[in-house]
């Protein structure tokens, strides 16, 4: 039978309409039946501040994790079509950033907190925290003094932290328990020392804290000669040299006093940074605590060797030691991180959230300007530039691919936190370390929901008050 031309276009219609919805249900079909990569964790749904090179936000976003790695991170209906995670945390209504940085501090200190306040650095150096060092500290003392200090900083968002003390071994192993990031230096110093009497001692513990601990994936053991003032040249090239034989980061105090910066000028003709330099101590693994009295050709000498600096606010008006000259370092090119120094005598806390605050608010005072130093620039101290100071910037400081998954989430549903018209801001000037809810490091919760997960808090607050009484009793103290 034979179609009238009008039925044949009817049939030739027909069949052009089920070409062309075929052509267009088929990527349909076919992409609804691609899986999804399977990842470990994703955080989904927050206000994702990344800190990367172009210090992009996200406010509906995503940070996804696979191991201890963070490998994607963007816009939540984009990278959740994408991935599909055994693990999920729900971060809507919160800020989503990197951990924060601390750069320099002696946790175990936690135990003399406010031991004596209110002297000069010399004074409480001397006459106070040495003596009671000597009487008090052993590696038990150590251990419980890092616990402690442990669920202070993981309650404030500390995720990495660099620390100089002694029986650093014990200190690391408090600090990969609790689950943290440490950059920890065995203190080297010219007077016995609760841990190690000789040179000898320290050199040999020191080299057996380096081996443990190469390619640990969170523990980076160091070397920490305290000062010019407490060592020798030769304590301070013998440190730098056991340091660079296994490349091992180098701590150390620089130019934090006055009474440092003369007495370099009397002994060695020039300031502290110069005559570190002029004997090789200087150089790209080198971490400089405070910086205080740093000029012009210091600063460019700092730069040159790309040593980092730790701008420690809090310490500096306590001991009214100075002001470092964050804003003329970075202009010189020096990285500069945030630290919150110990917690006894020369701070009392480990809260780099208030050292957000302070840092740029002395840096207006100072200046008489209230564009000093802004709330982004603190916040960068704090993350990336601290990263960059600790010369960890590859690896931390950020959120982005490639990057370890450190990150922490803050509320944003208390009263402080209300209304947020400039997130940096809101975190500088605005933000408490108490408004921090959860803190994952290497993809591994360390705190949810303000609960701590690897501390024993109840336990580690205990026993710093028997610390209180036996260390007043050995002082002869109240």
């Amino acid at each position: 039978m034979r179609l009238s031309p009008l039925g044949e276009r009817m049939i030739l219609r027909q069949a052009l309409v089920l070409f062309l919805a075929f052509q267009f249900l088929l990527p349909i079909s076919i992409s609804s039946q691609v899986p999804k990569d399977k990842v470990d964790l994703i955080i989904s749904g927050g206000t994702v501040v990344t800190m990367d090179g172009t210090r992009a936000i996200y406010d509906d976003g995503v940070v996804v994790v696979k191991g201890d790695t963070i490998i994607a991170v963007g816009p939540r209906r984009e990278l959740e079509a994408k991935y599909q995670a055994s693990q999920t945390i729900d971060a809507k209504g919160k800020l989503v950033l990197p951990g924060f940085i601390n750069g320099h501090t002696h946790v175990p200190m936690t135990l003399f907190r406010g031991l004596h306040d209110d002297v000069t650095l010399n004074d409480w150096l001397y006459k106070y925290i040495f003596p009671a060092e000597k009487k008090n500290v052993n590696e038990e003392f150590v251990r419980w003094g890092t616990r402690l200090a442990a669920a202070e900083q993981i309650r404030a968002g500390v995720t990495t932290f660099a620390d100089m003390y002694y029986f650093e071994d014990a200190v690391a192993e408090e600090t990969k328990a609790a689950g943290m990031r440490g950059v920890l230096g065995e203190t080297f110093i010219d007077f016995p020392a609760p841990d190690n009497k000789t040179e000898a001692e320290m050199l040999s513990y020191t080299e057996k804290f380096l081996k443990k601990w190469q390619g640990d994936p969170l523990i980076h053991a160091s070397i920490a000669p305290h000062s010019i003032y407490t060592c020798s040249q030769k304590t301070l090239q013998d440190a730098s040299a056991l340091a660079r034989k296994y490349h091992a980061p180098i701590l150390i105090h620089v130019a934090e006093m006055k009474k440092e910066w003369e007495d370099s000028q009397k002994q060695h003709g020039m300031s502290p940074v110069q005559y570190l330099d002029k004997i090789g101590v200087l150089g790209p693994d080198v971490v400089s605590a405070h910086c205080i009295f740093v000029d012009e050709a210091d600063r460019k000498t700092l730069a040159q060797r790309q040593a980092g600096c730790v701008h420690n606010p809090s310490s500096n008006m306590m001991l009214a030691s100075g002001v470092s000259p964050v804003a003329e370092l970075r202009s010189a090119g020096v990285a500069v991180g945030l630290g919150t120094d110990g917690p006894a005598g020369s701070n009392n806390d480990l809260d780099l959230m208030e050292e957000m605050d302070l840092a740029a608010k002395l840096a207006k005072i100072t200046k008489m300007d209230p564009l000093a130093m802004n709330a982004k620039a603190v916040v960068e101290i704090a993350t990336i530039e601290g990263a960059k100071a600790l010369h960890m910037e590859k690896e931390i400081g950020s959120l982005e691919p490639g990057k370890k998954a450190d990150l922490i989430l803050i509320s944003l549903d208390e009263p402080n936190a209300v209304p947020m018209y400039d997130i940096y801001a809101q975190l500088a000037y605005a933000l408490k370390a108490s408004d921090v809810e959860t803190v994952i490091i290497g993809a591994r919760v360390v705190m949810r929901d303000r609960k701590l997960l690897t501390v024993n808090e109840e336990q580690a607050i205990a026993k710093a008050r028997e610390y209180k009484k036996a260390i007043a009793a050995s002082l002869g103290l109240p």
